[in-house]
């Protein structure tokens, strides 16, 4: 059987990880939660995958980034990364949702169990949450939002059965649930892995949907909004280096 190698890279929340599949299987993942390392961590996990399996970017069918939402930053060296190496090995860009990638995770790592329903949080800021809902076969029922939650946030899934919150955003939901939802509510950590995109990365090289490398740009869902400067030089600084480009 022909291969069809995707690398798969995640770069969108607080960890990094880069994995190669063939056909929708796994061959190697590579993943750290080292704060701020994505920069660093992401050249060396590419290396190190083409190293252990002896293929190189012009034997990949494609490369299927994680587009967000996310952290500004790590979603920009990421897309930045997963962009370059297309361009170099003329092969196509896939687009992941990151919510969907930790939906995947979670379908994995078995976590949902008798959940009628999964929905992955992102930490924005204060009670802010990036948020979707997905059905237990991973398929999306809304769209994402950045969502400021309440009490009551997904009354209706919570009503209709079991949901489980996951991701990084999902405990700060915890406090909030009425008493009355509590029996449907599941809850599991998940941050996404490159091994959560490769299920839809593997359905849009089947259907030929890619991204257009020269516009293609990460779904921040949010505009950046840069720290308060420290003094008028620094914020000088700040606002041209979060400029897109």
């Amino acid at each position: 059987m022909e291969h069809e190698f995707i690398l798969l890279i995640e770069t969108a929340a607080e960890a990094c990880s880069v994995a190669l599949s063939d056909r929708g299987r796994i061959v190697v993942e590579k993943y750290t939660d080292i704060p701020k390392s994505h920069a660093s961590a992401i050249a060396v996990f590419i290396e190190s995958i083409f190293k252990e399996t002896g293929i190189s970017a012009v034997d990949l069918s494609a490369v299927a980034v994680s587009e967000g939402p996310g952290s500004y930053t790590g979603l920009r060296v990421g897309v930045s990364c997963a962009k370059g190496l297309c361009y170099g090995a003329d092969i196509p860009l896939i687009a992941v949702n990151t919510l969907e990638a930790i939906a995947q995770c979670a379908i994995d790592n078995a976590l949902v169990k008798d959940a009628s329903y999964i929905v992955p949080m992102i930490d924005a800021r204060r009670m802010e949450v990036y948020t979707a809902t997905f059905t237990r076969e991973c398929k999306m029922t809304s769209p994402s939002t950045a969502l400021v939650l309440a009490p009551e946030s997904f009354s209706r899934e919570l009503s209709e059965g079991k949901v489980l919150f996951t991701g990084n955003g999902a405990e700060k939901f915890m406090n909030l649930i009425p008493e009355e939802s509590r029996p449907n509510v599941l809850f599991a950590p998940q941050l996404p892995h490159a091994s959560g995109l490769r299920v839809r990365a593997h359905k849009s090289l089947q259907k030929k949907e890619f991204e257009n490398c020269a516009y293609f740009e990460p779904f921040y869902l949010k505009d950046f909004i840069a720290g308060k400067p420290k003094n008028l030089l620094a914020g000088m600084f700040q606002m041209q280096s979060a400029k897109p480009r």
